[in-house]
């Protein structure tokens, strides 16, 4: 008989806690191997391929395609090993431990699996450091397929562990102190949070006698497209959380300049012109930019900060994380450059590169787009001139860079036509002031105009 092991859907790590099955990799009565992806997930982060730790035979699916689950929701059940054997496929990786598995009986062997089941990151530890997973660690699950529990009991003053019962309720501004749980114990459920909201809305609501004179007035097409919703969720639900929650945190100021970015272009043209066809891959402007904005980062350290709200406490940060603002098919993404400030010109421009094809292709694990500490935003290759960017909590800054392009310049005393780029720096103003944050645009605007100050600093 068979040792059925249950795997759940894994702690996706970066305050990530559901995931929206896109496509499953395997059906019920396939043999997997050891690691082998089983089902691609979308976050609110990344898309990504989420490995099975077990090797055996796939007994049961929980979940069809477009359905988002918590973390610790059962993902699918793998038939190993056998009973008088006692023993799982043999792992061949090892890592952080996977969500719950068992033996089928008290006189089960020990399984084994990889464990390392991350998301994002995915398996294959070296061998050495293999980890065992013992039966008394884990649960079992018949080889039939069970609904997957909605909650589970808990302790303390609100009768809820769904990270997706609490989220519906923070969206919805629902007091969870105030929903009566129609689950064991009075557990709430997410069917109680979506009754809470209903009869918010039924009181808030215009009578419908009242609406319909209105209705009857508009065209057919605007009544139809007044009522059609689009769920905020993946990766617009989670871009959507994080900018109203740095409105509503962080006292944002913005100031901006013009700058001649004419002798930039003519550095840049000089630097990839320098060694013939064979000299490698080309600087872009924004390699140069976010060159700029570590050097200036290093002179304003106050804008390489957060804000420890709880402590009242400034935080400067040590290393320079450099974000820079990509636009994709799935959405706006800002992958990190880590440690900018120990990069040159050609690994930055290297690296961005590299994300950015990463994220073009879905690819980006979560330790790619969080861990930032500034954010560059190229809003120019959208032909606009300039933005007031939102800050991308919880940093305490963002550069946004306009299109280049001729304009009418006083240059030498004398009227000429240069290229000319506008600059904006949006900052809390909790960890500094106008001049400070005047001091920081002044100087990226100064290495741009005469890219010659910059090597002060190399």
């Amino acid at each position: 008989m068979a040792q059925v092991l249950e795997f759940k859907l894994p702690d996706l790590g970066e305050g990530l806690t559901e995931a929206e099955i896109v496509r499953w990799l395997v059906e019920v009565g396939d043999v997997v191997a050891i690691d082998q992806p089983v089902v691609e997930v979308e976050t609110a982060k990344a898309m990504v391929e989420v490995p099975c730790p077990y090797g055996g035979v796939v007994t049961a699916r929980f979940g069809e395609e477009g359905t988002e689950l918590p973390v610790g929701a059962p993902l699918l059940t793998v038939a190993v090993g056998s009973a008088d054997s006692g023993a799982a496929t043999p792992a061949k990786g090892s890592g952080t431990a996977g969500s719950g598995a068992a033996g089928s009986g008290s006189g089960a062997a020990e399984a084994e699996s990889s464990g390392n089941v991350l998301v994002g990151y995915g398996t294959g530890a070296p061998a050495a450091r293999r980890r065992r997973v013992r039966p008394e660690q884990v649960s079992a699950r018949p080889a039939t397929p069970e609904p997957a529990p909605v909650a589970e009991e808990v302790r303390g003053p609100v009768a809820v562990v769904s990270p997706l019962v609490r989220k519906l309720a923070r969206q919805h501004d629902v007091d969870l102190r105030q929903v009566n749980g129609s689950g064991r114990d009075g557990l709430i459920l997410r069917a109680d949070v979506e009754s809470a909201i209903r009869a918010v809305s039924e009181r808030t609501a215009v009578p419908v006698a009242a609406a319909a004179p209105l209705a009857a007035t508009l065209p057919r097409s605007a009544a139809g497209a007044a009522g059609e919703r689009i769920p905020l969720r993946g990766v617009r639900g989670a871009v959507a959380d994080k900018l109203s929650r740095s409105r509503h945190e962080i006292p944002d100021a913005t100031c901006w300049v013009d700058a001649d970015a004419t002798e930039l272009m003519a550095a840049r043209a000089a630097m990839n012109g320098a060694g013939g066809p064979s000299a490698g891959p080309k600087v872009s402007v924004l390699a140069l930019l976010a060159r700029i904005c570590t050097a200036a980062l290093a002179k304003f350290p106050e804008l390489n900060s957060t804000v420890d709200p709880a402590a009242r406490e400034i935080v400067r940060l040590r290393d320079i994380h450099l974000g820079f603002a990509a636009q994709t098919d799935r959405g706006l993404v800002v992958p990190v450059v880590r440690d900018a400030q120990s990069r040159n010109v050609e690994s930055i421009g290297a690296e961005i590169a590299r994300l950015t094809e990463s994220a073009r292709t879905g690819s980006l694990t979560p330790a790619e787009l969080t861990g930032g500490t500034f954010t560059l935003n190229n809003y120019g290759v959208f032909g606009v001139d300039g933005s007031t960017p939102i800050i991308n909590h919880p940093e305490a800054a963002m550069l946004g860079v306009g299109r280049i392009m001729p304009k009418p310049w006083v240059h030498g005393g004398e009227l000429a036509v240069r290229q000319v780029v506008q600059l904006s720096l949006t900052f809390d103003h909790r960890v500094c002031d106008g001049g400070t944050a005047g001091g920081f645009l002044r100087y990226v605007a100064d290495c741009v105009e005469q890219p010659a100050v910059l090597l002060r600093t190399l």
